[in-house]
């Protein structure tokens, strides 16, 4: 039997971004969904709770490039929990099936909407017992730490990871597991790092500065030891450092330990892992605040705060 869509959806939508997409949402309570017709590997999802990324705004903020890249209206959000409608005939999930995972990219389709289409390795089976809203929360950036640091390090190694935090967030640093907390506004972190020595196997980097981290890293990484870079500003200058690490020689000038760009990218098999990890407790996502979903627009408020201490929620539908 085909799969018929609904006729309609509720969705928090923007026309422009000017001065902030959270200034310019609006709640359509008769937007048009996703068109029904999926491709094999396509899986149509009415989403229950949905989490929010920087890149939600910045791109669609940027000028010129973000109105080329997402058809308006748009909906905004990649991370979700929700459950199957309809899947295409290479995909393992079946209808009424929960699921939980992100959508490739950002799009008109965002998961701030009732309904959404993602691929195959965007939708992996809920375990049971985990909660929509931790599901949900895993999306984009669980993805992004298994990615940077599952193929790269081994059981015992020292990983060295560079992240902008609020005060109050280091006991909660202390909590999930790590060792040190170094305050980048009272040390001056590459030395620090350096005065180390030659103790990590892997540096990540979620922020593209001090600039002079990479460049530095020998100090602090042992050899064979790797640098590996997932966020970076927003600006010429940026991307001109950004290929200068992946194509300046060490003899040349460049960094003296191998330079990793990592681009994140949906794996069936990592979110399943990340599930099963989340089920037996050895992972849990950190959610600092879940807001229903007639405040859209203040939740993105909050996380433009960047005073976020984890990710913040959005409950799109009810929970079963």
């Amino acid at each position: 039997m085909a799969f018929t869509a609904p006729a309609v959806m509720k969705a928090w939508q923007y026309s422009a971004a000017s001065g902030g997409i959270e200034a310019n949402m609006k709640l359509n309570s008769k937007a048009t969904p996703p068109p029904a017709k999926l491709s094999p590997e396509q899986v149509y999802i009415e989403v229950m709770s949905m989490s929010l990324n920087p890149v939600d705004y910045k791109l669609p903020e940027v000028p010129f490039i973000g109105g080329l890249v997402i058809s308006k209206p748009a909906s905004p959000g990649l991370d979700y929990c929700g459950k199957v409608l309809s899947a295409g005939s290479r995909v393992d999930v079946k209808p009424g099936q929960f699921v939980f995972g992100r959508l490739e990219k950002p799009s008109q389709f965002g998961t701030l909407a009732e309904c959404i289409v993602t691929n195959r390795d965007g939708a992996v089976p809920l375990p049971e017992g985990v909660d929509p809203d931790s599901a949900a929360a895993i999306g984009t950036a669980g993805l992004t730490a298994y990615q940077c640091i599952v193929p790269f390090a081994k059981a015992g190694d020292k990983i060295f990871i560079n992240g902008v935090l609020v005060v109050q967030a280091h006991s909660l640093c202390k909590d999930l597991g790590a060792d040190e907390v170094i305050d980048y506004k009272t040390s001056d972190l590459t030395k620090a790092l350096g005065a180390k020595g030659q103790i990590f196997s892997l540096a990540v980097d979620n922020v593209g500065t001090p600039h002079g981290l990479y460049p530095a890293s020998h100090h602090y990484l042992k050899e064979g030891g790797r640098f590996v870079q997932v966020g970076a500003p927003v600006s010429l200058s940026a991307m001109y450092t950004l290929l200068s690490r992946m194509l300046l020689p060490g003899f040349l000038g460049g960094g003296k330990r191998p330079f990793q760009f990592l681009n994140t990218a949906s794996k069936y098999d990592d979110f399943a892992q990340i599930g099963q990890w989340t089920k037996e407790g050895k992972v849990r996502a950190v959610i600092d605040t879940s807001f229903e979903f007639k405040d859209g627009p203040k939740a993105y408020e909050k996380l433009r705060t960047g005073r976020a201490k984890g990710k913040i929620v959005v409950h799109v539908t009810d929970k079963p």
